[in-house]
């Protein structure tokens, strides 16, 4: 942990003691920077961490004051009737996205790191096989051979489970919101990161369910004293967790802390939703583990696609569950039907034929130098009490500006250049996250990283 980020922990703990109450001024900068023996930028670091947790709130010309939450534990009942603009600013950002120039808030890595030839190729091999038995045999929980593929790269990772486990969905999207459909009834209480996946948000406006914000660390993931006070405190149902690679964070729970969450989760009778879409984009040596690697009482609905990884807009995805099998299986029947039968005979025959875990090593190495260059290039370039977190795998960044730095007005500021970013606002029920922005690496060529990055530091000046 970085010594901002211990101070900020340190102030943390004094405002759950009540040192400070909400409303009080807290230290001014010089003043912490004498009383903590540490530089004014330090101190800095830490007031901006806070208030994009939402403990502090700057002032302008006062200084930081505490802000209004219960024990932080953000809880909030009818949040959607006061979020009307929410689906508009959405809708606007997805609509401005992949319309040229470069597109920093895509949600996928550049369409140039995928085997879309060699893809291709499968699929119309595939397609010229279908017929209408195979149509049968792709219905619900889906086609057969590719369930079996899905199990073994599981059981290879250590994740005990079954092809007969496995639910075969149109992308993630669809396997997060059945899992969703089947777990919870309107009016249940969920827990979600925040910041959180936009996506989840959505979901979750729609059921009708009540929303409990837990925060995440950039670097170390979601805060488990947070999760067990939302557990003792609330009738919680379900989390909707993403601990592999957070969007928009990028940050990774370690081992350690996602058997302690699973723990939580036994305890107090939640169901786990785990978002796992990132986990194969590691740059290190190994790949990390779902929360599903420890749950020996099938309370965690693992999610997972490939369009992350291997085929965007070819909309596979899947649920790993043994006890809500039947459920999402009716579910699926009576909503898409089935996931395209072509699409699943395609992508079986792709992984059974080809090497799949040849073009992952290929795109983790882009992804990585990718990562480095941008980090380094906004690192040196963004104004020094900028807060730049670089991940351990993926293909986002997260970033934490001052607070009168609002991202929504630089966004539309960058649209003028044919520049899109994802700013921070599309990523929580409350205005949390104004000053931040996340940002898309593959999108740039690696020459022009360094160009485009200034253009955003001088917007920023």
């Amino acid at each position: 942990m970085n010594r901002y980020q211990q101070l900020a922990e340190s102030i943390k703990q004094q405002i759950k003691q009540k040192t400070w109450r909400v409303g009080e001024k807290i230290p001014s900068l010089r003043a912490a920077s004498k009383s903590y023996s540490v530089s004014s930028s330090t101190v800095l670091h830490a007031y901006q961490l806070l208030e994009a947790q939402g403990w502090i709130k700057a002032k302008p010309q006062s200084g930081y004051f505490v802000c209004v939450r219960s024990e932080n534990i953000v809880s909030q009942r009818g949040i959607f009737s006061s979020c009307e603009s929410y689906n508009d600013k959405l809708f606007d950002y997805m609509k401005n996205g992949g319309t040229g120039g470069y597109d920093l808030g895509s949600p996928f890595p550049h369409f140039s790191l995928f085997p879309f030839t060699e893809l291709n190729r499968h699929m119309a091999s595939a397609g010229r096989k279908v017929n209408f038995d195979m149509i049968a045999e792709n219905q619900p929980p889906g086609n057969e051979a590719l369930r079996r593929i899905v199990a073994q790269r599981y059981l290879a990772q250590g994740v005990m489970v079954s092809h007969d486990d496995i639910t075969l969905t149109s992308g993630a999207m669809d396997a997060l919101n059945m899992s969703l459909q089947v777990t919870c009834e309107p009016g249940d209480t969920v827990v979600v990161e925040s910041p959180s996946f936009y996506g989840a948000i959505q979901s979750i406006k729609r059921a009708g369910l009540n929303v409990i914000e837990v925060e995440v660390c950039p670097r170390h993931g979601i805060n488990l004293e947070q999760l067990a006070d939302a557990f003792e405190q609330h009738n919680v149902r379900a989390c909707w967790l993403m601990v592999n690679f957070h969007n928009p964070t990028g940050s990774v729970l370690s081992d350690t802390k996602k058997s302690q969450l699973l723990e939580l989760a036994n305890k107090y009778d939640v169901l786990i939703i785990e978002d796992d879409v990132y986990a194969d984009l590691y740059f290190g040596s190994q790949k990390p583990r779902p929360i599903k690697y420890w749950d020996v009482k099938d309370r965690v609905l693992l999610c997972g696609s490939l369009s992350k990884s291997l085929a965007p807009g070819y909309r596979i995805g899947w649920v790993v569950n043994h006890r809500f099998s039947q459920k999402l299986q009716k579910c699926q029947f009576l909503s898409t039907l089935a996931v395209s039968a072509p699409v699943q005979e395609g992508i079986a025959d792709y992984l059974k034929y080809s090497s799949y875990d040849n073009h992952l090593r290929k795109l983790r190495k882009k992804l990585h130098q990718y990562m480095d260059c941008f980090y380094i290039n906004l690192v040196s370039q963004l104004p020094d009490t900028t807060i730049v977190n670089r991940p351990d795998g993926g293909y986002f960044i997260w970033v934490q500006f001052p607070s009168h730095i609002n991202t929504e007005k630089l966004y539309y500021k960058l649209l003028e250049q044919d520049i899109s970013i994802a700013y921070g606002e599309l990523f929580a029920f409350y205005k949390s996250f104004e000053s931040c922005l996340r940002i898309n690496v593959s999108q740039v060529p690696m020459d022009k990283i360094s160009c485009v990055v200034a253009k955003i530091a001088q917007l920023i000046k």
